[in-house]
């Protein structure tokens, strides 16, 4: 991308280590770690909609400018994994009761978003980057209890996603944090779903098939998935290629369910618009992700990624966005700042 596309934002910059190299090779990073190193500290779980799409006209990038101008500065530490944990609990968490932070919510009862069924696959990578993020923001007394969760996550997917080599882009904010997060509630695409059965989930947050398409691959450029969630494709599966078959039973022998791969084999680490030119081979994990290039609906922004990655990014940034903006909550329907992510107010 253009060194205008890769430009900081001032307002709404939240750095985290990058995952595939030293943060000495990022003067700008090393200056910010050095900074804020007080604030770095690791924080555990404990005791561990039908959205409405509203279409969040009060967001904007620099809600924070007056009452906490430095949450551009702020740096947090994050494990390896973090990226593709941080960007899923963004999706998990927009997907489900819109974006108000509902999936960090921790109820007695064990009936909350993050311990449901589809919650299972979430990393707890993700709810650290998150817990750490808050109380690196906390720590600076103009922020403290300023800032939202919602907000502090969606921040936490952006940059997640830039130091993995995505694209950078402005977040919104002004979002305020729910107070309600139940299992039943959580109604996520599986890794089984055809292309009208993907369009259907997508509509119901308002977003397009191009909208859809493209946030497919953020999710699935990095990461990996459990054996038990493309096993049965590799005897089954004539849209995959067999040599692909072949390497997903090295890696997982008698379909052993401490198994997994990656999501995108060739560049795993890395966001990028490799995961399209999987499609082509025959080479996507997930039913999900090839059918997007089996079907001739969608083939055509398959092969426009695949060949330009410039574009994969400015739609997928464009994409996130709109995501973003999914059910977003305000003080007036019952929205809060919490001042731990765990548990409401």
């Amino acid at each position: 991308m253009g060194e205008s596309a890769r430009r900081p934002h001032a307002s709404s910059r939240l750095v985290y280590k990058p995952t595939l190299s030293s943060p000495a090779n990022h003067p700008e990073l090393m200056q910010r770690l050095r900074f804020f190193l007080a604030a770095f500290f690791l924080l555990a779980l404990g005791d561990a909609l039908s959205p409405s799409s509203v279409a969040g006209a009060h967001l904007r990038p620099d809600y924070y400018a007056d009452v906490c101008p430095d949450l551009e500065s702020i740096s947090v530490a994050h494990s390896p994994v973090a990226a593709p944990a941080t960007l899923r609990l963004f999706f998990h968490d927009c997907a489900v009761r819109g974006c108000d932070a509902s999936i960090m919510l921790i109820n007695p009862d064990g009936d909350d978003e993050w311990r449901s069924l589809d919650g299972m696959t979430l990393k707890p990578e993700g709810f650290h980057t998150v817990m750490n993020a808050k109380a690196a923001v906390d720590s600076d007394p103009r922020c403290r209890n300023v800032v939202s969760c919602a907000d502090i996550l969606a921040l936490a997917a952006r940059d997640s996603v830039f130091l993995s080599g995505g694209p950078d882009y402005e977040v919104e904010l002004g979002r305020y944090d729910g107070r309600v997060s139940t299992g039943r509630s959580v109604v996520i695409p599986h890794g089984s779903f055809n292309l009208d059965q993907l369009n259907s989930f997508f509509s119901g947050l308002n977003l397009s098939q191009s909208d859809m398409i493209a946030l497919s691959a953020g999710a699935h450029t990095i990461g990996a998935a459990s054996c038990g969630f493309f096993g049965y494709r590799m005897s089954t599966d004539a849209a995959m290629d067999p040599a692909f078959a072949e390497e997903l039973r090295g890696s997982c022998p008698a379909m052993d369910a401490g198994g997994f791969a990656f999501l995108d084999a060739a560049t795993p680490l890395r966001f990028d618009n490799e995961y399209y030119r999987n499609l082509r081979a025959g080479r996507g994990l997930l039913a999900s992700d090839q059918a997007l290039y089996a079907d001739a609906r969608s083939r055509a922004d398959v092969d426009r990624y695949a060949a330009d990655e410039e574009a994969f990014f400015g739609d997928f940034a464009a994409a996130m966005t709109r995501l973003g903006r999914v059910g977003v909550r305000t003080a007036e329907d019952n929205g809060e700042i919490r001042r731990d992510c765990r548990f409401p107010n």
